[in-house]
Order: structure tokens, then C-alpha cells, then sequence
């Protein structure tokens, strides 16, 4: 099955309850099955340029490569998937755009973006991230976190310094380790997973989960799953009726049918009939 017909995605953004203007960005590229989010940071609308230049470098580039390379082939110099080559190349190269532009443009001085993209095919995922902007699976019953966040909240969790729950109340909460464009170098935490039918992802920004507990996200993605669009508005109006404090994003994508790569002998013949 084509990859746009394997997957339903569904996007929005909102600004929140607070913030005048909204610093995220989204895109979403069916035909590549790629799909991408970033939360931005800065002040004087600085954010809201990091954000844009994250998601349109790598958007645009990785819709180009893909256009005579594909996803599941295998790299020759580091025989990595080259869907997971073109991620980290192209969060580097978007790195390299906020930063240089960040010093060539003083009101841009010290801005940057959280990200968080995946890249699907051939049954998989490859999800790229920076900061603290997630990934979650709904899988059956099951709801958790695909990410987990580069923030001191995380790394207090995670030495035991304090618990998950007391986490939920932390005036940390906001305090990211990693970002994209605010140093020369980043390193993003990317990985694969394998998808099947049925399954529904979610990315959002920090806006979402900060308003919305884990639960209750699970809870209306197991509710509305039918109803992707609903689901999403859902979302984001119960994170503005939890205060709104910060712009929400989400991005959904729900996997209706395998979108396997040709290999052997098939990709073979598809490959001669191309050319």
C-alpha cells in the first residue's frame, strides 16, 4: 500500500490562553510520510522564526532527497538506514541556519527550538528529537511515551531525585537540556520502531502534556481514535481549559494499513520498469 493511503494525518496548532502569537510550527508531508514539530523559543517573535526555519529545512530537504533515494536503503559509509542519515543531517543543517542566523541578526540573538519528527516506512518509524516536544503511541490499550525529554525535569527522574508524580508540579518543568540552533552543535536522540495497523501517534508540543496529564491524552486518543480531526480539537481544548498557559500543537498519525517496501526480486523488477 502507498504510504499516503496507509496513513491518516491529522494536524493543528493553537496559540493557547496566554501567549499573543504562537511560536510553533508543524508540517506534515503525507507523500514522504514525514511529519514534523517544533516548539520555539526566544524573545521578540524569535521563537516563532526558529521554529519556521527547523520545519521548513527539513521538511524541504528531506522531500527532496527522497526524491531519488529511498528511506529503507541503506547508507554506504555508515550502513544506517538512510531515512535515519537524512534526519540527523538535516536537524544538523537546520541547527546550523538558526544558530548562523541568530548571529548575523541581533534580535534573534539566542533563539531556538525543541523538535520532535518522524519518518515513516517500510513498517517503521524513525523519530527524531531534541528537547522536550514528544511522541507517544496509542498501541491497543496501551498509551506511552515513544521520546523522553532532554530536560533537567528528566534528568532529576531519572537519578531519583524525584518522582514522576512530584514531577507533575515542578517549576522545572520547562528547563530543556538540548535545543536546536542555540549552540553550533546538537545532537539529536533518534531511533527506530516498528509500526503496525491500528496503531495512532501522537506528537505535540509541551503546551499539551504540561496542561494534560498522560492519562487523560491516552484516555481521548482510546475514545476518539475513529475520529482524528475531533481528537485533536479535543486535545487542544482541554489543554486551554486546563489555563492554556503556553501554544499547543499536535500532530496525529494513524497507521490503516502496511506500507511495507518492496525488497529482493520485486524491488528489483520495480526498479528496471522505472528506469
Amino acid at each position: 500500500m502507498e504510504i499516503q493511503q496507509a496513513l491518516e494525518i491529522v494536524s493543528q496548532t493553537n496559540p493557547g490562553m496566554i501567549r499573543s502569537h504562537n511560536e510553533d510550527s508543524v508540517s506534515v508531508d503525507a507523500a514522504s510520510g514525514l511529519v514534523v514539530l517544533a516548539d520555539g523559543m526566544g524573545g521578540y517573535n524569535a521563537g516563532e522564526v526558529a521554529s519556521g526555519i527547523a520545519v521548513s529545512v527539513i521538511t524541504a530537504e528531506i522531500r527532496h532527497h527522497l526524491q531519488s533515494v529511498k528511506p529503507e536503503d541503506k547508507d554506504a559509509t555508515s550502513g544506517e538506514d538512510v531515512g535515519v542519515v537524512l534526519l540527523r543531517d538535516n536537524l544538523l543543517k537546520a541547527n546550523s541556519s538558526i544558530y548562523n542566523a541568530a548571529l548575523s541578526q541581533p534580535q534573534y540573538s539566542g533563539m531556538g527550538t525543541t523538535i520532535v519528527t518522524g519518518l515513516f516506512y517500510d513498517d517503521r518509524v524513525a523519530v527524531a528529537h531534541v528537547g522536550d516536544s514528544r511522541m507517544y503511541r496509542l498501541r491497543g490499550d496501551t498509551f506511552e511515551s515513544v521520546t523522553k525529554d532532554h530536560s533537567l525535569l528528566q534528568e532529576q527522574i531519572d537519578s531519583g531525585m524525584i518522582s514522576k508524580e512530584d514531577a507533575r508540579t515542578s517549576k522545572n518543568k520547562n528547563l530543556v537540556t538540548r535545543a536546536v540552533g542555540i549552540d553550533a552543535k546538537v545532537e539529536p536522540e533518534i531511533h527506530i520502531y516498528d509500526v503496525l495497523v491500528g496503531d495512532i501517534y501522537l506528537l505535540c508540543s509541551d503546551g499539551l502534556n504540561d496542561m494534560v496529564v498522560d492519562e487523560e491524552i491516552g484516555s481521548i486518543l482510546q475514545m476518539l481514535k475513529a475520529n482524528l480531526p475531533l481528537a485533536a480539537m479535543e486535545l487542544i481544548q482541554l489543554a486551554n481549559d486546563n489555563g492554556g498557559r503556553d501554544n499547543v500543537s499536535v500532530i496525529l498519525v494513524k497507521v490503516n494499513g502496511k506500507f511495507s517496501a518492496p525488497h529482493g526480486w520485486v524491488a528489483k523488477l520495480l526498479s528496471w520498469f522505472k528506469n
